[in-house]
């Protein structure tokens, strides 16, 4: 398990603004928590040394991609062995509909956010990608309505509120 990192206020306000707009330049950070420039740049590149950014994302509009449908597909394995589930894994993350995979404990072992065309294309996923391949024993899927994005993700103790 990753060690955690001491963030203060201004960490942790800096973590916030840009996880709500990642383009927001060190000026606008500065300004924003009431640093120098420099401070915010020190502090933003201390972040990514230790681990606690990651990167940047671009965020896609699927339905503008022509993949209007989303579904999430549960997934089970069997037999669940490591020299099967390194090739599934790759697979799956290769599939341009696989928006994200997450592997878990409980009946299924896997779940798969997809984003297809429509309902004859989310057909066509599960039998070609899913059903035919020998180590799968089950896919359950379940369309999504609508999505809303969460956060900021910040340590549990945080009061955002104060920050």
């Amino acid at each position: 398990m990753a060690e955690t990192v001491a963030l203060d206020p201004v960490d942790l306000h800096i973590l916030r603004l840009l996880q709500n707009d990642a383009r927001t330049t060190y000026r606008e950070l500065a300004a924003e928590v009431g640093v120098a420039p420099s401070t915010c740049l020190d502090r933003v590149a201390r972040l990514r040394r230790s681990g606690v950014i990651l990167g940047h994302r671009l965020a896609l509009d699927p339905a503008r991609l022509g993949r209007g449908l989303q579904a999430l597909l549960s997934v089970q394995v069997r037999p669940h062995r490591r020299e099967l589930i390194g090739p599934f894994v790759e697979r799956i993350r290769a599939l341009p509909e696989s928006l994200a995979l997450f592997h878990l404990t409980g009946p299924d072992d896997y779940l798969v956010h997809v984003a297809v065309a429509d309902t004859a294309d989310l057909q066509r996923l599960v039998v070609d990608e899913f059903t035919s391949r020998p180590e799968v024993a089950r896919v359950e899927t379940r369309l999504i309505f609508q999505q809303w994005d969460c956060g900021p993700l910040l340590p549990p103790s945080v009061d955002l509120t104060h920050t």
